[in-house]
């Protein structure tokens, strides 16, 4: 019979929870509330009280192309990044589970540029894909032109979906490598002495075992990209050339931080914050039809 831990008094776990309770309150709620107030209100650059407006500065911000241009870039750079940065992990994590030759030290080696900081990430991909300097110098020498992230916006948006997608395979890394070590192996060895070659054994086996876990990587990498790419941005393009790697979550910090423009920053994160509910719902609610749980 399963025994349950009680306590001898209702108070005790409300003093449990009270902790809690209040780091949620104090970091989540408060500001969250807090940008909802301001966004239904004109802020005063420096101080003096504000004015109520409702939805007007939604109205401003929903009629300006430029924050439909943040969006649009916004999901570009969300797609190609999670696809990127889930597909190399997945391919690294197949290898390093059938125990190759230095299998255990890329294990260890793979986990590591989750661990830096997303700022010293770019500065470090600012230099090594500088067209005048590092690698991309060499290609630029043999086509002169090619490659200029200062100039071209796809190159631009290129460079910090190169240095996003690198932070974060070692993440996803972590979590494909425990799913494929969670699967029996008897599975896999019955399989292979019944002719299947890997690849096989990969699709039939293997990868329907461990769509929970990619279904999981999939939302937390989305969500992710809407958010974590504020430090990536901000060292090596500031949003340009020409708004091209201007996201929502550097954009909020511009139009707050440099025009002042406090009222119109919190619409902007509420908007940003619904979206990523909206396609968090919408993956919830269409792919994970398609995770097989065990």
């Amino acid at each position: 019979m399963e025994k349950r831990v009680t306590f001898s008094s209702w108070t005790i776990g409300i003093l449990f929870a009270v902790p809690q309770l209040l780091l949620i309150f104090t970091f989540f709620y408060w500001p969250a509330g807090q940008a909802v107030y301001w966004s239904l209100t004109l802020q005063q650059p420096w101080g003096g009280g504000n004015i109520w407006v409702g939805l007007d500065n939604f109205r401003s911000i929903l009629s300006n192309a430029d924050y439909w241009n943040s969006i649009t870039a916004s999901l570009v750079f969300a797609g190609i990044s999670t696809g990127l940065a889930m597909f190399i992990a997945l391919v690294l994590a197949a290898l390093t589970d059938r125990q190759l030759a230095g299998s255990r030290f890329y294990r260890v080696v793979l986990i590591w540029p989750y661990g830096i900081a997303a700022p010293a990430l770019a500065m470090a991909f600012r230099f090594i894909l500088a067209p005048e300097a590092g690698f991309m110098a060499v290609v630029n020498q043999v086509w002169p032109g090619f490659w200029d992230p200062g100039l071209d916006g796809a190159d631009a948006m290129a460079s910090i979906i190169a240095a996003f997608s690198w932070k974060y395979i070692g993440y996803n890394f972590i979590f494909f490598l425990a799913a494929f070590q969670a699967i029996p192996r008897s599975l896999i060895e019955a399989a292979a002495m019944d002719g299947s070659g890997v690849v096989r054994r990969f699709w039939d086996i293997q990868f329907p075992l461990i769509t929970p876990t990619i279904f999981f990587l999939l939302v937390i990498n989305i969500t992710e990209s809407f958010q974590d790419s504020f430090g990536i941005v901000d060292i090596m393009t500031s949003g340009g050339p020409a708004n091209a790697t201007n996201l929502m979550v550097y954009k909020i910090y511009s139009d707050g931080f440099k025009g002042l423009d406090y009222s119109g920053a919190a619409a902007q994160s509420i908007i940003l914050m619904v979206l990523i509910v909206v396609l968090t719902i919408f993956q919830f609610r269409f792919i994970e039809r398609r995770v097989h749980y065990r």
